[in-house]
């Protein structure tokens, strides 16, 4: 079987007739949401679902750069309950970490259950992303924010944590819904009054990527933060 890293901790992997994406997994013998393992001379693979997450739906259209590395620290906002995160977690590896924010203790309790308990690299917090100055106290200064909020203001919600948290020249990539903010205007219209939101709020957009057919109306914006 043929693996190939196209980006650090980023894999494809030539299963049979098919072509799927994978993290290496850090938690050998354990899955999160019933994804595949694959075994290849020695070390696991965890394959990533683009449908399950719009990450992964990001890399299969082609995003340019994943700002993600070994040893990142990473605030992921709308963390809920961590199948996207289990896999920021494989690849910034055990020298990383992930400070993951949800506002649902539904979804905490499984974040906790399933993924964080067997993952010493995640630390879940119960808190509003609007209200970044109530986890302050816990979350250091980070190499990149990866938002998931699916709220009206969310390119707001990232701004004001970055201010708080990222550091000069770190990355936000940010899941836009385009229905949270209005049903009755067009997706890109959504898209592109984010966007413009965090260039006032001091980024630089890189890409604007549209999600389609993996999530309907979403997009994903990738941008560097120039405080």
């Amino acid at each position: 079987m043929n693996v190939e890293e196209t980006s650090p901790g980023i894999f494809w992997l030539d299963l049979d007739s098919k072509r799927i994406i994978a993290t290496k997994n850090l938690t050998p013998g354990l899955t999160v949401y019933g994804e595949m393992l694959v075994e290849v001379e020695g070390v696991e693979y965890r394959s990533w679902v683009p449908y399950r997450s719009k990450l992964a739906a990001s890399i299969l259209k082609e995003m340019a750069e994943v700002p993600l590395r070994s040893g990142d620290k990473v605030l992921y906002l709308g963390v809920a309950s961590g199948t996207t995160c289990s896999h920021v977690s494989d690849i910034i590896g055990s020298g990383g970490h992930v400070w993951g924010v949800d506002f649902a203790p539904r979804s905490m309790r499984d974040l906790l259950h399933n993924v964080a308990r067997h993952r010493g690299n995640i630390s879940p917090i119960l808190a509003d992303a609007r209200d970044p100055g109530s986890y302050s106290a816990l979350v250091p200064t980070v190499d990149t924010i990866y938002a998931d909020v699916a709220q009206p203001d969310q390119a707001d919600i990232v701004v004001k944590n970055a201010e708080l948290f990222l550091k000069n020249g770190g990355w936000a990539m940010m899941a836009v819904k385009s229905r949270s903010i209005d049903v009755t205007r067009p997706p890109r219209e959504m898209y592109a009054g984010e966007v413009e939101t965090l260039k006032r709020g001091g980024f630089h957009v890189e890409t604007v990527l549209e999600l389609d057919p993996y999530e309907k109306d979403h997009a994903m914006v990738t941008a560097r933060f120039e405080s």
